[in-house]
């Protein structure tokens, strides 16, 4: 067995440290008491709570993330792409702040849930597939959500993690994204309201 030493990020080749995106470096701490958690050999293992921080942080996980939890882990990064390309809780490219997941495989459907899928795309104005102009929903099709007796239903799936609603009605899930933009526009108008470092010293 490996004498165990405190984890630490992989240098690059010019013994600096490699640069990542800094919403992803910035967990520091969080990123450390992962890779606490696992023997120093086994470091490995950590690939999916990592790969769930990079995601966390962006949306997504950045190609420059995948490619410093390969260096983290020392692994290749085609090994890190194969998991995000193998799990359906993780993305490559960006999206919307929300995705709203829904299930539409046969008791789904059977239950109203194409029905369901295209009427909420109807009246956001996208695809299944896109995301609203204001970046805020993406709308995915999703298999097997395990509440197929109470469809339709769906999952969203945000920075804030998972949450499921169950026996939804177009206007409920319409309800939902409003509720997502009124919030977005209290949180801009803070920000604008907020004084500036000069006006407070005023």
């Amino acid at each position: 067995m490996k004498p165990s030493s405190p984890p630490e990020t992989i240098p690059s080749n010019d013994g600096m440290p490699a640069a990542t995106p800094a919403s992803f470096t910035d967990q520091t701490g969080e990123i450390q008491a992962i890779l606490a958690k696992y023997p120093p050999e086994q470091k490995r293992a950590a690939v999916m709570p990592l790969l769930y921080l990079a995601q966390r942080s962006s949306g997504y996980v950045t190609k420059q993330a995948l490619q410093a939890i390969a260096r983290i882990l020392e692994i290749t990064p085609t090994e890190v792409a194969g998991i995000v390309g193998f799990y359906s809780l993780y993305y490559d490219q960006p999206a919307g702040k929300y995705r709203i997941q829904v299930c539409n495989d046969l008791p789904c459907a059977l239950r109203g849930a194409d029905q369901f899928l295209d009427k909420l795309c109807e009246n956001l104005g996208i695809k299944v597939g896109e995301t609203t102009p204001d970046g805020l929903v993406t709308i995915e099709a999703v298999m097997c959500l395990a509440g197929c007796n109470r469809a339709p239903m769906f999952q969203v799936q945000s920075g804030e993690g998972l949450s499921y609603h169950e026996n939804q009605t177009v206007e409920s899930a319409l309800a939902l994204v409003s509720s997502w933009r009124e919030a977005e526009t209290g949180e801009a108008r803070s920000h604008n309201e907020a004084p500036s470092p000069q006006e407070i010293l005023e």
